[in-house]
């Protein structure tokens, strides 16, 4: 067998069998904050754990899983494109379809938890989103980081290597999606639409979204704008967007990752970012981690 097959086997071998046990906890108690989420969260590190596991075992240099940080560009961009590709379907709802738009239902409770029940909208504008915009987005990369390391760290870059650009994102988000599958087709991880809709269109969206991450790792060189780019993406669309929006009418089909709205948006972000592919590099692992062009396809 080929190293970089060996390797490759090796790691999703491992993130699927490290993974089995919160599976089995969060199908067990059919839902994700099972342990308070703390299931989730060390779900989410079964990525990083393989990446080590595989390159202990393999004798892997770890520094090739890209931990060099980059020009704060590549930082900065990976934080807004999410919004970019997430407000206007969101805002697109909200004025199409009545009912839809429910800002007291994200601002009350944040009201009261910061303690001005009497004033919640204020709270949630002057406090609770700044907050989570500086300070939740941390939070929200101490769990991504987990599945970056994994992902785009270890995994994308053999694919590269191996495969080029175009499927060795292709491969990468679609093993990406299946990773969720256990969670959405037997756990409370959807947005309560029809399950084959739902599935298609998040597995398209993950698609898309490893383009999105696949470029920003290869172009920057490093893991930390993916890690970014993801810890902005699950707090703006899972802890904001979603919190303000009512499944009334069809909304729930539109907006969420299990609606079509991401589809069309993160898509065509992706579609951007492919036709720059001649911009990234894939590469000979180097012991620095420096990914040079070997393969663009």
């Amino acid at each position: 067998m080929r190293p970089l097959a060996k390797q490759i086997l090796t790691f999703i071998f491992l993130v699927f069998l490290f993974s089995c046990l919160p599976y089995f906890l969060v199908i067990h108690a059919g839902h994700l904050a099972v342990g308070n989420g703390t299931v989730v969260g060390f779900l989410m590190w079964c990525p990083a754990f393989a990446a080590f596991a595989t390159c202990a075992l393999l004798k892997i240099d770890a520094a090739t899983l890209g931990w060099n940080w980059r020009p704060v560009r590549y930082e900065a961009w990976a934080y807004v494109v999410p919004v970019l590709y997430a407000l206007p379907v969101y805002v697109v709802t909200w004025a199409a379809i009545s009912g839809s738009f429910d800002f007291s239902k994200f601002a009350d409770p944040l009201g009261a938890s910061f303690g001005f029940p009497n004033s919640p909208r204020a709270a949630a504008i002057l406090l609770a989103i700044p907050l989570y915009a500086v300070l939740g987005v941390i939070s929200s990369a101490a769990r991504a980081l987990g599945e970056e390391i994994g992902w785009r760290g270890f995994l994308l870059p053999r694919l590269v290597q191996q495969f080029g650009f175009t499927l060795g994102c292709l491969i990468s988000g679609c093993i990406w999606a299946v990773w969720h599958y256990p969670l959405l087709l037997f756990a409370d991880y959807n947005a309560g639409t029809r399950p084959a809709y739902a599935l298609t269109c998040f597995t398209l969206m993950v698609i898309s979204g490893a383009f999105i991450f696949g470029w920003f790792r290869l172009k920057s060189r490093s893991l930390w704008p993916a890690a970014i780019l993801h810890a902005s993406h699950n707090l703006f669309i899972q802890a904001i967007f979603d919190r303000m929006t009512a499944p009334a009418g069809r909304a729930l089909y539109v907006t969420t990752e299990f609606g079509a709205g991401l589809v069309l948006t993160s898509g065509a972000v992706a579609v951007y970012l492919w036709t720059r592919r001649n911009e990234v590099s894939s590469a000979s692992l180097s012991p620095a981690g420096e990914i040079r062009v070997s393969r663009i396809a």
